[in-house]
């Protein structure tokens, strides 16, 4: 019962910290921004940091089991590819045309996604308090959406669809990884499919920009390793652990301090608006998404 209990609130703190630290990367991107970067510098750097991490958890993973088969390659180069890379760098370039706090909420709407392909792919069924929980969500989204773009002018519009289709890249990986992680287990996965994402990054880079344009403010540099380190390789493992110790359904629920830390650092580091409305449209999609996940959680654990 002691370790039960320990292992309880572990996993709170590790669930929690992992899901304010993945909410750092937006208010880290946003400020690396300011020093004129776009986005293919920006990601390269972040990813460049991040490729030796992910590359010795992938190394560790494998420790000891059985060869990759050549369809499990093919596996991971697409999952690497969507969930990602393709994800990654679709947030990297919305970032620069909306807030954080409206990236976050996007973001946030990606169990709906999941579900939405489910039906699409496999016409698995949604109940109806998944499809109450969604029309909540979206009409939260839309109501800080229609907020930005009133401040922003039509750049909030292109910032919203690129973010929201690396939600749809994400939710893909999602969908097609579950076979891929019995056979060669999340830690594994994960950090294959990340060095890839890592090596495509640098390539985009080598193929689009000179290589002067890597000649940047020291102060990318060092956001840069913030990012790879604190908002990406260290989040990735503490919700792992997360998820070991309370279930994914749990995690999932925790994860929700996520947005609300991202916009609260956002109002605080960014000086980005908090007005009414972004509060209505945040409490909306937080209700929306805790009505969606209400009765699926049990059975994710």
């Amino acid at each position: 019962m002691l370790l039960a209990t320990k292992n309880r609130a572990s996993g709170t703190v590790l669930a929690l910290l992992g899901s304010i630290a993945f909410s750092g990367k937006a208010i880290i991107v946003k400020l690396a921004y300011r020093y004129g970067v776009d986005a293919v510098t920006l990601i390269m750097y972040r990813m460049l940091f991040a490729l030796p991490i992910f590359a010795v958890m992938a190394w560790w993973a494998s420790r000891g089991k059985p060869a990759l088969t050549a369809k499990d390659w093919w596996g991971v180069l697409g999952l690497g590819f969507t969930g990602y890379y393709l994800a990654s760098y679709l947030d990297f370039a919305g970032l620069g045309y909306i807030s954080a706090s409206l990236e976050r909420l996007i973001l946030y709407l990606n169990p709906t996604l999941v579900v939405v392909l489910g039906w699409v792919l496999y016409r698995k069924p949604v109940s109806r308090m998944q499809a109450l929980g969604m029309a909540v969500c979206y009409g939260g989204v839309l109501l800080v959406f229609g907020h930005e773009i009133n401040l922003q002018g039509t750049h909030a519009g292109l910032g919203a669809a690129l973010v929201f289709g690396s939600a749809v890249s994400y939710a893909i990986y999602l969908v097609y990884s579950g076979q891929m992680v019995q056979r060669l287990g999340s830690l594994r996965l994960v950090g294959l499919a990340t060095t890839v994402a890592c090596l495509c990054c640098l390539l985009q880079f080598v193929l689009l920009r000179p290589l002067s344009a890597a000649v940047v403010a020291p102060a990318v540099v060092w956001l840069s390793v913030l990012n790879a380190t604190a908002c990406t390789a260290a989040p990735v493992l503490m919700v792992m652990m997360a998820i070991e110790r309370l279930g994914s359904g749990l995690t999932a629920q925790i994860g929700m301090v996520g947005p609300m830390s991202t916009i609260l650092m956002g109002v605080l580091i960014l000086g980005e608006p908090f007005t009414g409305w972004v509060a209505a449209g945040s409490l909306l999609v937080f209700a929306g998404i805790y009505i969606f996940t209400r009765r699926a959680a049990p059975a994710l654990r």
